[in-house]
């Protein structure tokens, strides 16, 4: 029988408790998968004193992360303490340079800095592993990984943040204002502490990049995503999307043309027979696109104790097994710096405006956007309100570019009682 397998777990809030119950509930089962005992030989938090609803009194502790990262008695460095830089990723580093292999939960830590950890932990021959980095409970790195490994991927995309998910569809279905929804996800605790990091996209992005270098090889590029929040999207435009066959999602795109590398986190229209469109609450779910395998739908718990410590210990089990393996699924060495696309691939687009009420003010629109190139596929205009006349209007494929063009062009008209909104419409 092989030595135990020795954790030291840096972060006991609610991903590092589901790790210690997994392990001592599930022990006899993963030594039975693994052929290894799996132990905790100490951990670390910012409080040792609180009750975390789990005994902790038989492991050692350390208040200091990076000594833990080194104990001699740690062969497996667990790092969910969350943050791209201080004490997560210098413990991280510690860990690496001290010969011990390394589980994160830290999307951010490996989208701004997965690039020179990769390399760190590849010249060393260790495991770096991070399924819990990316949609919580979803096998989604593994599948791209291992699962779809003789695949040319064309695209991914997916819904990645289910606090976002969670606020669109609480408008959908209760008919209130963003910030209405807003307060109650927070008072609900669904959102970070910078709330940011949900509602401005940043989370879902920190997850898209990730996933974006494993599917095309490239080098872990988070400043390269076009990044765009919910926070203007209002039940206006629920309820009109709803009304033209869409709904709106916080939608992640990555994909490889010929201008370069796309990536994009973004509100979009999807269909409401699609799969993403059938995403409630807190959700997630990833669309892989590969030219053999065709489309493939991941969909589940995208954060919580029990999923996300369950991604963890996926990566555990692994390292238990004695699987190693690049960081990114090809040497880091060999990973190269992506080429942005500076133009995205055409797409439908849905416009609200909100025009004046005289006569010809629809006339001048569809000018503007005849002249700008961009052809209208459907259009819907509703009673007046307030003196103006509420516009719904879903484009043939066009560029951004050239949306861009005519609502500039719009400000000119004279007819606008309002700013207008363009959502890109993805195609699923």
């Amino acid at each position: 029988m092989s030595d135990p397998l020795r954790l030291g777990i840096a972060g006991l809030g609610t991903v590092g408790v589901g790790v210690v119950r997994i392990i001592r509930q599930q022990a006899a089962l993963l030594e039975a998968r693994t052929g290894r005992k799996i132990t905790i030989s100490a951990v670390s938090a910012r409080t040792k004193g609180r009750d975390r609803g789990v005994a902790l009194d038989s492991y050692a502790w350390e208040d200091d992360p990076v000594a833990l990262a080194t104990r001699d008695d740690v062969d497996v460095f667990v790092e969910l303490m969350g943050g791209e830089d201080g004490p997560a990723k210098d413990a991280t580093e510690a860990a690496l340079k001290a010969g011990k292999h390394v589980v994160t939960a830290n999307k951010a830590m490996l989208a701004i800095h997965g690039q020179a950890l990769a390399e760190q932990a590849e010249a060393k021959g260790l495991a770096l592993r991070y399924e819990a980095a990316v949609a919580g409970g979803i096998p989604v790195v593994k599948t791209l990984m291992e699962g779809l490994a003789g695949n040319e991927i064309t695209r991914v995309m997916g819904v990645m943040n289910g606090s976002c998910n969670y606020i669109l569809t609480r408008m959908e279905n209760s008919g209130a204002t963003y910030q209405e929804i807003f307060a109650e996800a927070d008072g609900l605790g669904y959102l970070e502490a910078d709330p940011q990091l949900d509602v401005g996209g940043i989370d879902a992005a920190h997850k898209l990049a990730i996933l974006s270098a494993i599917a095309f090889g490239t080098r872990v590029d988070f400043d390269g995503i076009q990044l765009e929040g919910i926070e203007r999207v209002s039940i206006e435009d629920i309820r009109a999307a709803a009304d033209m066959g869409y709904k709106i999602k916080l939608l992640g795109v990555a994909q490889k043309t010929g201008r370069g590398l796309e990536q994009r986190m973004q509100p979009c229209l999807v269909p409401d027979s699609s799969p993403l469109a059938q995403l409630d609450g807190g959700t997630n779910m990833v669309v892989l696109e590969g030219d053999a395998v065709g489309k493939i739908v991941l969909r589940g718990a995208g954060a919580g104790e029990g999923p996300t410590a369950s991604a963890v210990m996926a990566d555990i089990c692994d390292i238990a097994r004695g699987l190693r393996g690049p960081v990114f699924g090809q040497p880091a060495v060999g990973l190269v710096n992506s080429t942005a696309a500076l133009t995205k691939l055409p797409a439908p687009y849905y416009l609200r405006l909100a025009l004046v009420d005289k006569p010809g003010a629809l006339a001048k629109i569809a000018t503007v956007l005849g002249e700008a190139g961009v052809s209208i596929d459907r259009m819907r205009q509703y009673g007046h309100d307030n003196s103006s006349a509420p516009v719904l209007i879903v484009t043939h494929k066009t560029t951004q570019s050239d949306i861009e063009t005519a609502l500039a062009a719009m400000d000119d008209t004279g007819v606008m009682a309002g700013p207008p909104v363009a959502l890109r419409i993805e195609e699923v």
